[in-house]
């Protein structure tokens, strides 16, 4: 490198992949962990990182004792890359230190986001068009997300996704402005992007539609609305908000021109607040205020006490034995204070007491809340410490009303609640939490059992002129139901459905009733009583079914699972649970099925009493039968990486549930995602190893896609262990958690187990399997820019399936190797095993092997700029993926070719590629058709 070079300026790239430049000459900024730094201090643009910040960003959890020094060590390598010859231990003077901090020394003009935020404070300080044309100048900086392709376990950094924020906001604000000066074709390209970037953004989506009816795309934007309002009830299970219905509701004005005219300047706004207003519709999930709701005003009073107090009231927890009535104080209370919180209401129960994993955790509560905020799902963080931060960040400017219904201990409740703010927290409890003292302006609420009064009050609510009519009846019914708000509710519901039954009756069967609901205190023995009302009514299949439902592993079942556990036909089933409705015994919402708990605990007695522990058992093996058989006929649509053996047929004549196709196999998996989980840590114990590490493999699709990479590598380490003496399912097994590993950066536990799933798959002969582990390290020294050590496995896997006569795989292997060479800067061997591998996938008639490996060549010709080559080389990479009619295959290259072009000053030839590519794809709906068209308009 000469002298002028290296005292060139620096530059630095985050608005999409971080680079850097010295001068025109691009940096290598060496391995992922480096880029990570750098991507951290851009994204600071100037501001200081610390160290412990560094160690949080290269390891999630459980750094080594030796993490600040791999930090220094990291930092010293960035430093010598920006100002070559600097010595080991010198400071320099761009990536400086001071104390525990980093900072990094640039300019306005040196960082692309310095740049960005320029360009868009000049553009809130101008108007009309001036202004859009500087929003324009700033939005085109972007390349992509910030610091793209450095997301840690498929997330991406707090840091980035509020730098992508900043995005975000800029295009609303240059869309508002365009609107305003009718030039809204300025813009329109950068809006798309964003939209396609965040699809369940309403704001950004109600802009792209109004921006689109400006430009004269009305039918577009009709279309749009109509995609958005499905993906809006497919993924978040919402109806569109008012801003996206206003913006519809604008594009249906029959006096607004179709054709587009007149409607550039000025148009586009109705339907859209000011930009500083709140834009999503506030939230209203109160359930609703009972109709029959009676007494407790000594509790009202004492909450409306505390709220009128000098000292801010934050929270009111209401705890209470099972059945006092809390769920049902809460809401009347919530509703009879939802005027004071004008910003909306949330709801959630918590699920505190249901079994097992079914009890909602603080992640997935906080992640329904932001969602219902108006938060997109890709903007929500992972860890649970920076969503309740987000969360409290967002209630700090609002009024809002929270129910936490069903709260399990303070644990589970405290991230939910507020810190700053008007907001009010309302919770429930079967039992009193501990540690509510702690936080200013919490205050408990104890539930007792209503007085008889207040149990007259309910009763006559209930039964009008009947109760009115027998006050010694409705005293001797209140005196068996032990004033519990739960158990006067059944009997009521009861006489209510017997019009010949007298309450002098139904006093006189409380009275004779036998047995008992242990358990729940004073009132256990008249409750069980109550509930064997119910019970007697159902027909010998039902009460049968119902003695069944709590070996069921949740608190909520499908009528299919419900099927498996009594033996029965889905149809019988159906009716059945049906019956067991219409007593109030179980209640349905959302295709399942919920137990209370006091009916589950009655019904846990029935059956110990009345039914043999050999069918209990049996009942408990149908359901792992049908559990095993429908995971693996899930995971078959998902495409399934890691082969599963099918598994042998129920000898209880089970049959697992159909799947329609993906969609339907990812909604099963997530609404039994909990129960089996519990299924795999309890299947070994029952003598069913192979049903847990079997669900356990079916389960990897449904973690992968939904980007749950520790749950993935949670539920295979307990399918693992449940292995035993079986190796391939060890091996199989270990190459899952290979997976998830990988998803998590921790690269070397990844490699650990594709060593001893090589281990095994070679000890058991399976030398393609062994081929496929090879690969797969070689990848990951790929990856770790160890390109050594990836040739070395992609030999040993070209080896392996050279020897099983696997010729695809044996040049999939070369692939790998070449890519390895050109990596290492050894063009001629990498071209010379490109055109090997080309040679064989043409032997293999197998043209898209053939146009993958044209493509890397010409990549491999561009990186030595031997350009005559490479478009040559590029071109034969086209024809070849059009004689395979893969038009979307040929359009990449294309795009490849243009963007080649642009990078390299020729706009005129960039369009030209563009264009080609756009043609390609006429007559198909490939998303990529839009991006370069928008590519087209940007680049006019």
């Amino acid at each position: 490198m000469d002298r002028s070079t290296m005292t060139s300026p620096l530059s630095f790239a985050v608005l999409g992949r971080v680079r850097a430049w010295r001068g025109q000459a691009e940096i290598d900024l060496g391995t992922r962990q480096q880029r990570l730094i750098l991507a951290l201090l851009l994204a600071r643009a100037g501001g200081a990182v610390s160290v412990a910040e560094l160690v949080d960003l290269l390891w999630e959890s459980d750094p080594p004792p030796s993490a600040v020094n791999v930090v220094h060590r990291h930092v010293g390598m960035l430093r010598r890359r920006f100002e070559p010859g600097l010595p080991t231990r010198a400071a320099g003077s761009v990536l400086i230190r001071d104390g525990a901090e980093y900072w990094l020394r640039i300019d306005g003009e040196s960082l692309d986001l310095l740049r960005f935020r320029r360009l868009v404070a000049q553009a809130g300080g101008s108007s009309g068009e001036p202004a859009v044309e500087l929003y324009r100048e700033a939005l085109a900086l972007w390349r992509d997300r910030c610091a793209s392709g450095l997301q840690t376990g498929g997330r991406a950094h707090p840091e980035f996704v509020a730098v992508d924020g900043e995005r975000f906001a800029a295009v609303r604000a240059a869309t508002d402005a365009a609107l305003q000066a009718g030039c809204v074709h300025a813009v329109l390209p950068a809006i798309r992007l964003a939209a396609e970037y965040e699809p369940l953004d309403e704001a950004l989506q109600a802009r792209l539609l109004l921006a689109l009816a400006a430009d004269g795309r009305r039918a577009e934007a009709l279309a749009a609305y109509a995609d958005i309002e499905h993906r809006l009830a497919d993924e978040l299970g919402i109806q569109p908000g008012g801003d996206l219905r206003a913006a519809r509701d604008s594009l249906l004005d029959h006096d607004a021109p179709a054709d587009g005219s007149g409607s550039r300047r000025g148009a586009g706004r109705a339907g859209l607040e000011s930009p500083q207003s709140t834009w999503a519709e506030p939230p209203a999930q109160l359930p609703a205020d009972h109709p029959y709701f009676a007494g407790r005003r000594d509790v009202v009073a004492a909450a409306e006490e505390l709220l009128a107090g000098e000292r801010r009231t934050t929270a009111l927890v209401i705890d209470g034995m099972p059945g006092v009535g809390k769920t049902t104080l809460a809401v009347h209370l919530a509703h009879q204070l939802a005027a004071r919180y004008p910003d909306g209401q949330l709801h959630a129960d918590l699920r505190g007491f249901d079994s097992g994993d079914s009890v909602m955790t603080p992640a997935e509560g906080l992640r329904g809340f932001l969602w219902s905020l108006g938060v997109a799902p890709a903007a929500i963080p992972a860890e649970l410490h920076a969503q309740a931060g987000l969360y409290r960040s967002i209630l700090a400017e609002r009024r809002m009303l929270i129910l936490l219904d069903n709260c399990r201990d303070w644990n589970q409740i405290r991230h939910l609640l507020p810190g700053t703010g008007g907001s009010l927290v309302i919770a429930t409890s079967r039992r009193r939490i501990t540690g509510m003292a702690g936080p200013a302006g919490a205050h408990p609420l104890h539930l007792d059992l209503l007085t008889d009064a207040e149990a007259r009050e309910l009763l006559t609510r209930r039964l009008g002129d009947a109760a009115a009519a027998d006050p010694a009846a409705v005293d001797e019914i209140i005196a068996r139901c032990g004033r519990l708000p739960l158990a006067l509710a059944l009997v009521a519901t009861r006489s209510v459905g017997r019009p010949g039954l007298s309450l002098p009756a139904v006093a006189g069967e409380l009275a004779e009733a036998d047995g008992r609901l242990t358990g729940f205190g004073d009132a256990h023995a008249d409750l069980e009583a109550i509930f064997s009302w119910s019970y007697r009514a159902l027909t010998p299949e039902a009460a049968r079914l119902f003695r069944l439902l709590p070996l069921h592993p949740a608190g909520e079942l499908s009528t299919e699972t419900a099927a498996a556990l009594g033996g029965l036909s889905l149809r019988s089933a159906r009716r059945l649970l049906a019956e067991l409705g219409a007593q109030l015994l179980v209640q349905p919402g959302d295709g399942r099925w919920r137990m209370h708990d006091l009916l589950r605990a009655y019904a846990v007695e029935l059956g110990e009493e009345h039914d043999d522990p050999a069918e209990r058992d049996a009942a408990i093996e149908r359901v792992y039968d049908y559990y095993q058989l429908s995971a693996y006929a899930a995971h078959l649509p998902l495409l399934p990486q890691v082969p599963l053996p099918e598994p042998e047929p129920s000898e209880r004549g089970v049959t697992g549930r159909c799947f329609t196709g993906q969609a339907d196999a990812m909604a099963w998996f997530a609404a039994e995602q909990r129960v089996l989980t519990v299924i795999v840590a309890q299947a070994k114990g029952r003598g069913r190893p192979s049903t847990a590490w079997q669900i356990a493999l079916a389960l990897q699709n449904f973690f992968q896609d939904t980007a749950q990479f520790k749950q993935w590598a949670a539920v295979a380490s307990t399918g693992l262990a449940a292995t035993g003496g079986d190796p391939a399912a060890q091996a199989l097994l270990h190459r899952s958690l290979a997976g998830a590993c990988y998803f998590l950066a921790d690269l070397d536990r990844g490699l650990s187990h594709l060593q001893h799933a090589r281990a095994l798959f070679d000890r058991l002969g399976r030398r393609t399997e062994q081929g496929h582990v090879e690969n797969n390290i070689a990848e990951i020294r790929l990856e770790q820019r160890r390109y050594h050590e990836a040739i070395r496995h992609a030999e040993a896997a070209r080896a392996l399936f050279r020897g099983e006569g696997n010729v695809r795989g044996a040049t999939t292997a070369l692939l790998a190797i070449a890519r390895a060479q050109g990596w290492l800067g050894r063009h001629a061997e990498a071209l010379g095993m490109f055109i090997e591998a080309r040679r064989q996938f043409d032997a293999l008639d197998d043209l898209h092997g053939v146009g993958t490996t044209q493509t890397w060549l010409a990549h491999t010709y561009s990186m030595i700029d031997n350009l005559p080559h490479a478009m040559a080389t590029w071109q034969q990479a086209i024809d070849t993926f059009r004689d395979a009619r893969a038009a979307h295959d040929a359009a990449e290259v294309l795009v490849s070719i243009g963007d080649f072009h642009s990078a390299n000053g020729d706009p005129a030839l960039a369009r030209q590629a563009w264009s080609e590519a756009l043609a390609e794809l006429d007559g198909t709906d490939s998303p990529m058709a839009r991006r370069i068209g928008d590519r087209l308009l940007w680049h006019r």
